[in-house]
């Protein structure tokens, strides 16, 4: 599987990234595990994870479960060395970890420490923020989006005493690289830019949400990606498996995502199911698995770094490993791009 630079941290992962937030509901240990042997094999080398999976559906007696299944294969298998691993701080609202406290100098070394504890390892290679503190427009919180209630010097302030910490820890062994996840441009400049007044390290990454149909990346992210060498970790490529086609007429698959979360999280609408039909016309047409198409496209964007895809069975993670070696020709990028034209922001 091809492999690309992970911002400027001289890493090389793979263009696709074993996602794992089924892990400890929907999925088992042995089934996590064999989920990681199978993808090792077939090339891929970056694992994402977060302190607070597994999120299908969220507990509190089962938060943190999925680090430690990825802990417990790590011990069991002596490979750490064969995985580049990310994770992430929950941050402000999850009162599952800290009591829902915000992220600040207080937080960073707890949470760093209690995810190695979990994932038996004594250093993470890609140290994530899941949410910016002062919030996000991510997960439709577009549609009325406001940021003027922002408080920009408070900001800033929390940016540089993250950084701070997070050099600390870089510099006590514990971290290697530092990513952004659910973020804007504005405030992925600032982490740059205090990064470079030497206040941390700098944002190798930004894991935001991407796929045919959530594109809010393709203006000023991506050009901010482009040009810092920031690489978009994508989330959702398969907008929670709308892409697929399996929810189309109605079906609603047992044990499925849809199952478990009716809306999809705000993804299910009347206009998202038109624009899958229209996606599903052009895999038809061309011989594509609808699945395999959405996520070799993701592949072909300037700015992806590697795209994060998820599976609850065997044959579904065995189809999306085979899209890393996928070529869609000009035609069938042609009629993706006609499309999105005709269905933007379906959700």
């Amino acid at each position: 599987m091809r492999k690309k630079p992970l911002g400027r941290t001289g890493l090389q992962v793979s263009e696709l990234c074993l996602g794992s937030m089924t892990w400890g509901t929907q999925n088992s240990l042995q089934e996590g595990h064999a989920q990681i042997d199978r993808a090792l094999e077939r090339g891929v080398n970056f694992i994402d994870t977060a302190e607070m999976y597994p999120t299908t559906p969220i507990s509190a007696g089962t938060t943190g479960r999925t680090e430690e299944i990825i802990g417990e294969w790590f011990a069991g298998t002596g490979r750490r060395g064969d995985v580049i691993l990310a994770t992430k701080h929950s941050g402000a609202g999850f009162k599952n970890a800290r009591d829902g406290a915000p992220i600040s100098a207080k937080t960073i070394p707890e949470a760093i420490e209690g995810s190695l504890r979990r994932l038996k390892t004594d250093c993470i290679d890609l140290y994530q923020f899941h949410w910016p503190n002062r919030g996000s427009y991510m997960f439709r919180k577009n549609w009325a989006y406001d940021p003027s209630g922002q408080n920009r010097e408070e900001t800033l302030a929390h940016m540089q005493e993250s950084l701070e910490a997070l050099q600390r820890e870089v510099d006590r062994g514990t971290i290697r690289h530092f990513g952004l996840s659910n973020e804007s441009a504005w405030g992925t400049a600032q982490w740059l830019r205090l990064s470079e007044a030497g206040h941390g390290p700098r944002a190798a990454s930004i894991q935001n949400e991407y796929s045919l149909m959530c594109r809010l990346y393709d203006t000023d992210l991506a050009e901010l990606g482009v040009n810092e060498d920031v690489g978009l970790l994508a989330f959702s490529p398969l907008a929670a498996g709308f892409l697929t086609g399996k929810y189309q007429g109605g079906a609603v698959p047992d044990g499925s995502r849809m199952a478990i979360n009716g809306d999809l999280g705000g993804r299910k609408t009347g206009r998202a199911f038109e624009a899958v039909d229209a996606y599903l016309v052009i895999a038809h047409k061309h011989g594509l698995d609808p699945a395999q198409m959405a996520l070799a496209w993701c592949l072909t964007r300037p700015f992806m770094c590697s795209a994060i895809f998820g599976a609850t069975t065997p044959e579904q993670l065995d189809l999306a490993l085979g899209a890393g070696f996928i070529t869609l020709s000009d035609e069938v990028l042609d009629e993706i791009a006609t499309v999105h034209k005709e269905h933007p922001m379906p959700y």
